[in-house]
C-alpha cells in the first residue's frame, strides 16, 4: 500500500466513524397530551443524551405534521429529538 492510499483509507474510516457518532439514539416515552392545533406532543421520557437533557415530561414541537396522527394518548413511543431552530423538536418517531 502506498503512503497515498493509507491516507486514503484513514480518512474514509474517520468519516464512517463521524457520521455513526452522528446517528441519534432513540429515546423511550409515552405521549401524555397531543396538540393538534400548535403541532405539539408532550411526551414523558427518559434521558436525551444528545439533548444532554435528563428524564422529564416536556412539551416538544413535531417535525412533520403527519407524526400528530401516529400518536394518541398514552402510547408507549420511541423516538429521537434534537435542536430544529432554536426549538425542541421530535425529528422521528417509531
Amino acid at each position: 500500500m502506498t503512503k497515498t492510499s493509507i491516507l486514503i483509507t484513514a480518512a474514509a474510516a474517520l468519516a464512517l466513524g463521524t457520521a455513526a457518532a452522528a446517528a441519534q439514539e432513540y429515546t423511550s416515552g409515552e405521549v401524555t397530551k397531543i396538540d393538534a392545533g400548535q403541532k405539539k406532543l408532550t411526551i414523558k421520557h427518559g434521558e436525551l443524551t444528545n439533548l444532554d437533557m435528563p428524564a422529564m415530561t416536556m412539551v416538544f414541537v413535531v417535525a412533520e405534521d403527519s407524526m400528530i396522527e401516529e400518536v394518541e394518548v398514552g402510547q408507549k413511543i420511541e423516538f429521537t429529538a434534537d435542536r430544529v431552530n432554536g426549538r425542541i423538536t421530535v425529528t422521528d418517531i417509531k
